[in-house]
């Protein structure tokens, strides 16, 4: 593998790309072309790779990629000694399952998302419905979390701490 390669969980290195991006009071900017950019796996990766090195780029676990291979997430080839052979289209796909992971879906979820891309474009509507519901749970979680944190900030202040950067 190249030496140019990040060995980051996929959470680690987008927050690191949205930091960057972020105005002086922590707002981020909407999503737009280059910050996928920045997200995308880097050019410079080998046609296959195997399953540690997936494991040392991503920060997923071995386990959880024969997992997801095991449940229908990824499909990955195999070499001709029947080792595991990860392109980049199997990359893209654990790329995604993680951003969808991490977001809060559960694997149900995940799961029935990759069912129905791989169904065709014909649930495009369905999946967009799936997208949508899941969305307005992670802004319900976001909000709740922003609670959260009010009631915590409030706390350090009243025994004289200070919150913020």
């Amino acid at each position: 593998m190249t030496s140019t390669l990040e060995h980051h969980h996929p959470a680690t290195r987008l927050r690191t790309v949205l930091e960057s991006a972020a105005a002086d009071d922590g707002t981020l900017p909407p999503l737009d072309q280059e910050l996928v950019r920045a997200m995308a796996l880097p050019e410079d990766l080998p046609e296959t790779l195997g399953i540690a090195e997936v494991a040392d780029l991503t920060g997923i676990t071995a386990h959880t990629l024969r997992y997801y291979e095991r449940i229908g997430l990824v499909v990955v080839a195999r070499d001709a000694a029947g080792r595991r052979a990860y392109d980049r289209a199997a990359l893209g796909r654990i790329m995604f399952v993680t951003w969808l992971r991490l977001s809060g879906m559960p694997i149900a979820s995940v799961t029935r998302y990759v069912e129905l891309a791989q169904a065709g474009t014909h649930t495009a509507d369905e999946r967009l419905a799936l997208l949508l519901e899941h969305r307005a749970a992670v802004v319900s979680h976001l909000r709740d979390l922003q609670t959260a944190l009010a009631v915590v900030d409030y706390k350090i202040t009243t025994y004289g701490g200070t919150c913020g950067s």
